[in-house]
């Protein structure tokens, strides 16, 4: 009985010693380009290059230096002491870090150290104390890093953001890159900001996680038809959890923008899967026009002319097809091959089946737009083979026959823009049209007079006004409906 009494306060003592060890020191880096050596001296041996938010376990303190674990690299050495900024993970310190990750939410070039602090932050802050101020932080500054990783500026400090970039990837965060314009744009999964939208939150964070997971230049490209259907499904409904009623007007533009943006990508899914896309377009057309101009900020004003040209793209999608043509030139459509659609020129002499010129493509092919001269001699249509991307195609008839010749809105890799029809000149064989595409980076806008012979560019404004012909034969329909004259 007695050995029994003695095992058992032994038992008790170790697992009281036990309870009372402290939990391990971190080390968070702060600076880049640290040596981590071999030894606690300036002359040691470098082992190896640490970076801003490296996380290093705390093992001995010597001469000003720290003797410290990399478990990312899986090495020892030392660091010293001033180059790092020494954490404690215990719970009752994790105000401390909350603190810390508010000051660097906001601290452009910081982010890798601030994901480093949200991280600890996690590991220290009880389960129930957690809520969407962190995830916000950790979306907020996840994604700057991606955006900054992405610009045309980064070149100068490639390596820099790189070792960033591997921070933030041993901290578990995941950034993807996609490529567009021929450069590749980094975006992060934003893991983060879903958290947000799931958990408690102040209005004004669910719209700043809405927006960082709805970036139109973060859709992954090579989306299925159905999945890009869903994608763009998911969107909306991400959008529509955001309440901007108590928001300040510059951020309920923001979310107007999107909307418009994100409404008319999904109003062409829809059109495309045989769907009304009329309601889609009607929500995208009246967030367009419910942006406050006067509240719009500065750095804004690039995708307020992006959501503008997405809308213009799809616009046809909210009008209804004509019931049945009339006998003059017109065109038919039927069903191709599987996604394609056939286009037939008719008029009152030829049939479908003994039209004047077919065609068929995997373009959606909006016949509402359908225009012909007053000679019966041309005619436009509109046909958008991408949610942000629609061309004109032109129908004449030359010396050996009708032909049918495609217009992109650029030459450059289908991306952003449309070209329209606006209307036609009197007498001559000319029409106008309008062009809104993103070309190298930067939309440019312009209406034009078109030669039919040649299909040349005549004359080009920015704006319609300065060009009389324009003004005096702009077709009414167009000028009604247009996004252009915005």
């Amino acid at each position: 009985m007695k050995r029994l009494l003695v095992a058992l306060l032994l038992c008790i003592g170790a697992a009281a010693v036990a309870a009372e060890e402290p939990v391990a020191e971190t080390a968070i880096v702060t600076q880049d380009q640290i040596a981590l050596r071999a030894a606690p001296k300036e002359s040691a041996p470098q082992q190896a290059v640490l970076w801003q938010g490296d996380t290093l376990e705390i093992r001995h303190a010597r001469f000003g230096y720290l003797q410290v674990y990399d478990h990312r690299r899986e090495r020892g050495g030392y660091v010293r002491a001033s180059q790092v900024r020494r954490v404690s993970l215990q719970p009752e310190r994790a105000d401390e870090l909350l603190a810390v990750v508010r000051f660097l939410r906001d601290t452009p070039g910081a982010e890798a150290l601030g994901l480093a602090y949200v991280a600890a932050y996690l590991k220290a802050a009880p389960a129930q104390a957690i809520g969407s101020e962190a995830f916000a932080a950790l979306g907020s500054m996840a994604e700057r890093l991606a955006r900054h990783a992405s610009s045309r500026r980064a070149k100068v400090d490639d390596a820099t953001i790189a070792a960033h970039l591997d921070v933030a990837a041993s901290l578990g965060v995941t950034i993807r890159s996609y490529e567009r314009d021929s450069r590749v744009v980094l975006c992060y999964d934003g893991e983060a900001f879903r958290r947000v939208l799931a958990l408690p939150a102040t209005d004004e964070l669910r719209a700043e996680a809405a927006l960082a997971l709805t970036r139109p230049d973060c859709v992954p490209p090579d989306l299925s038809t159905t999945a890009r259907y869903d994608y763009d499904a998911w969107r909306s409904d991400v959008l529509a959890r955001a309440k901007p009623d108590a928001l300040p007007e510059y951020l309920r533009n923001r979310l107007r923008l999107r909307s418009a943006g994100v409404q008319a990508s999904f109003a062409f899914q829809r059109a495309r899967r045989g769907e009304d896309a009329r309601p889609a377009m009607a929500v995208a057309l009246e967030a367009l026009a419910g942006v406050n101009k006067l509240e719009l900020a500065e750095e804004d004003n690039g995708a307020y002319t992006d959501a503008a040209v997405r809308v213009g793209a799809s616009r046809w999608s909210a009008e209804t097809a004509p019931a049945a043509a009339g006998k003059g030139l017109h065109v038919e459509t039927r069903n191709g091959e599987p996604g394609q659609t056939c286009i037939a020129l008719v008029d009152a002499q030829h049939d479908a089946a003994h039209a004047l010129a077919r065609r068929c493509t995997y373009g959606l092919v909006w016949t509402a737009s359908a225009s012909a001269n007053a000679a019966g001699t041309a005619l436009t249509l509109a046909v958008q083979p991408l949610d942000a991307w629609r061309e004109l195609w032109v129908f004449q008839r030359g010396m050996d026959g009708w032909r049918i010749d495609v217009l992109p809105p650029s030459l450059d890799t289908p991306d952003v823009g449309y070209l329209e029809f606006a209307g036609w000149v009197p007498g001559k064989d000319q029409l106008l049209a309008a062009r809104e595409a993103k070309v190298d980076g930067r939309f440019r806008r312009s209406f034009e007079v078109i030669d039919l012979a040649t299909l040349s560019v005549s004359k080009q404004v920015d704006n319609p006004a300065s060009l009389s012909v324009f003004y005096r034969s702009q077709d009414p329909a167009w000028k009604r409906g247009s996004v252009a004259l915005r």
